[in-house]
């Protein structure tokens, strides 16, 4: 195995200190421009790649950002909405030659003592926060510790830390109006997690919509995203004798699992039983028929939260007592597929 070049070696190799080949490759003064110029055309002929843990110590960066999730591993690998999430943060990132540390812990006291661990070793520059929760202990606790943080989500009333957001009413208006047209009285919606702020909002939202309506029936019922569960409580739904024409689902995993169930229980979709999916992914457009959907730009929502991210962590970063703004990103947008329909007579 080839061994790896070293500050040492490129010292050698141009006839100067170590210190020197130091200040050169950390653009640091202490050496004339044209034995920097040397020095890093030595390093480049030579190969030289930085060791990332030696510089962070040297330039008081660990050029990285960290990212805790309390979700399985297995749940990550299918769901799309982290995939383009973390596409967009990564977009972002190695755009400025910064890396990306991805942990997944199970409760919200490990996610803590994680933040704690970072910032102490000075392992990440800053962090984003997922699945921000109606009452989050996270967002104080990253302020008190000085660790630059982005809540992925809000409005946070009272956040001592910037948040990047998509309004979650709106589209909860518009979808129930839009079924509410094509007939449909009787609504359920398989709702996330309830502790999760945007499950909060999109609650009160359809409520308030439904009573405004005056629909027969609005029934929410909360679940763990996974497509096991969507199809567990979609299963239940439509055997009930008052069955829903038309079901929202908080994600599209569960709504290809409910469709699923659709056709499992000999229902016509979109004649006998309606279905929206919220966050469109590939998996809404391969399935038969094609599913109706809430639709977000994740990727540059997540590219969106990095910069700004990047923005606290940078030379020209806010005060402290300033870094408490909120971003609202461009709200879903509704497209309706083949999986919408009349309501049945």
């Amino acid at each position: 195995m080839t061994r790896r070049v070293t500050i040492a070696d490129i010292a050698a190799a141009a006839g100067v200190s170590k210190g020197a080949v130091s200040y050169a490759l950390n653009g640091r003064p202490g050496v004339s421009e044209n034995t920097r110029r040397k020095i890093l055309g030595i390093a480049a002929e030579m190969g030289f790649v930085p060791n990332r843990a030696a510089r962070s110590l040297s330039v008081s960066s660990a050029q990285a950002v960290g990212i805790a999730l309390r979700r399985s591993a297995r749940t990550l690998g299918i769901e799309p909405y982290f995939m383009e999430l973390i596409s967009g943060i990564e977009a972002t990132l190695s755009a400025g030659s910064l890396g990306l540390t991805l942990q997944i812990v199970d409760t919200v006291e490990e996610e803590l003592e994680v933040y704690r661990r970072w910032w102490a070793e000075r392992r990440v520059d800053g962090v984003l926060l997922c699945d921000v929760g109606a009452s989050d202990p996270r967002l104080d606790f990253v302020a008190d510790l000085g660790l630059p943080a982005v809540a992925v989500g809000g409005p946070v009333e009272g956040a001592r830390l910037p948040a990047v957001w998509h309004d979650d009413a709106e589209p909860c208006r518009e979808i129930l109006e839009y079924l509410y047209a094509l007939g449909h009285r009787r609504v359920a919606r398989i709702a996330g997690l309830p502790h999760l702020l945007h499950t909060a909002i999109r609650d009160a939202a359809h409520t308030e919509t439904a009573a405004a309506l005056g629909l027969e029936s609005m029934t929410t019922v909360h679940s763990d995203y996974t497509g096991e569960q969507g199809a567990r409580i979609t299963r239940r739904l439509l055997s009930s004798a008052n069955r829903p024409t038309a079901i929202i689902y908080d994600n599209d995993v569960m709504a290809v699992a409910g469709l699923g169930v659709a056709h499992e229980l000999g229902l016509h979709v979109s004649e006998q039983l309606s279905i929206v999916a919220w966050d469109d992914s590939p998996l809404c457009r391969l399935t038969h028929p094609a599913l109706t959907s809430l639709t977000r730009d994740i990727s540059a929502y997540g590219s969106h939260c990095a910069e700004v991210l990047l923005t606290l962590i940078g030379a020209d970063a806010p005060s402290p007592e300033k870094r408490a703004f909120s971003v609202q990103c461009r709200p879903a947008q509704l497209s309706p597929r083949g999986s919408t329909g009349p309501a049945p007579a």
